[in-house]
């Protein structure tokens, strides 16, 4: 099969098209021919020589991507409810980028007919991050929420789930271009940068309830010091700043159960992903450039022919 993968660590150009052997499912597992596999900063880490803290090897040349779309191909010994033909959509640790992958049959949700293999194929990391995120700091009917860069793919995602779980006021950070884009979301836009504290704090006088954060920044400080509770901040960027403002970290575990809601939110219309761009996979390496800006609305994807 081909897939994209690094043989040494370092930067986009590392990224090249490889064959490697086509893999094969084994007991309780499922072959996938990926249709498209969504891009994500974790990727990008990996292929910066960054090592996963949950005992993931990492053995070169290596193939990255942690969320996929595609057909079912091969069933293993032991599985029930997916066979031959079944469109799915999924999540690994690594492996994605390629044209078959092999996974748990508790790792992939059957795909929706109205989503596109695109949709599919970026939904799982940042919609179940966006997930994970909310549900840890809580999401009240009638809060006040404050989502710090609203535009981005986890963002725009915590908007919407926000939204969906009865929060009153959502308010969201983005560059101006993105303004429009993040009130359709459900968020009232504030531009980010110097100053965002007393934009905040017009828009919520009585302070913030929760607040998640994705870029960072003044952002993330005017949380901390808006929150009414610091325990409801948290944030999936900047960890560095964790310590010094006293903020928890949240981690989780990815779940079929929990990508099978957001799949079905997607299909009640409730649930939006913007594709920002889609790229072949022999452009593997300029899909992660693009990334690696940190500027720009929705998800970036590969396209797997």
């Amino acid at each position: 099969m081909k897939a994209a993968a690094f043989a040494s660590y370092g930067g986009p150009e590392v990224m090249k098209v490889m064959e490697f052997p086509d893999p094969q499912a084994g007991p309780g597992q499922v072959r996938v021919r990926v249709k498209a596999a969504g891009v994500q900063h974790f990727d990008c880490a990996v292929r910066g020589g960054w090592k996963p803290a949950y005992g993931i090897e990492v053995n070169l040349p290596q193939i990255p991507g942690n969320e996929f779309a595609g057909i079912v191909d091969q069933v293993g010994e032991g599985v029930a409810g997916f066979a031959e033909g079944d469109p799915v959509l999924g999540f690994s640790i690594l492996n994605s980028y390629a044209e078959y992958i092999v996974v748990g049959a508790d790792q992939i949700v059957s795909k929706p007919e109205s989503m596109s293999w695109e949709e599919a194929g970026g939904l799982t990391g940042n919609g179940q991050g966006a997930y994970i995120a909310l549900k840890a700091i809580g999401i009240h009917q009638g809060d006040t929420v404050l989502i710090n860069g609203a535009a981005g793919s986890l963002g725009a995602f915590a908007v919407q789930l926000a939204k969906e779980w009865g929060a009153g006021t959502i308010i969201g950070t983005a560059s101006e271009k993105n303004h429009e884009y993040v009130r359709s979301l459900g968020a009232i836009p504030i531009t980010y940068g110097e100053g965002v504290a007393e934009r905040i704090r017009k828009l919520a006088p009585g302070g913030l309830d929760a607040a998640f954060d994705t870029a960072g920044g003044e952002g993330l400080r005017a949380a901390a010091e808006l929150a009414k509770d610091r325990n409801r901040v948290c944030t999936f960027f900047a960890y560095d700043l964790v310590e010094e403002l006293g903020l928890r970290v949240v981690r989780g575990e990815r779940s079929a159960a929990r990508l099978a809601e957001l799949a079905e939110l997607h299909a009640q219309g409730k649930l939006r992903i913007h594709i920002r761009e889609v790229f072949p996979l022999e452009r593997a390496d300029d899909a992660q450039r693009a990334i690696e800006t940190r500027h720009g609305r929705g998800k970036i994807v590969l396209r797997i022919e």
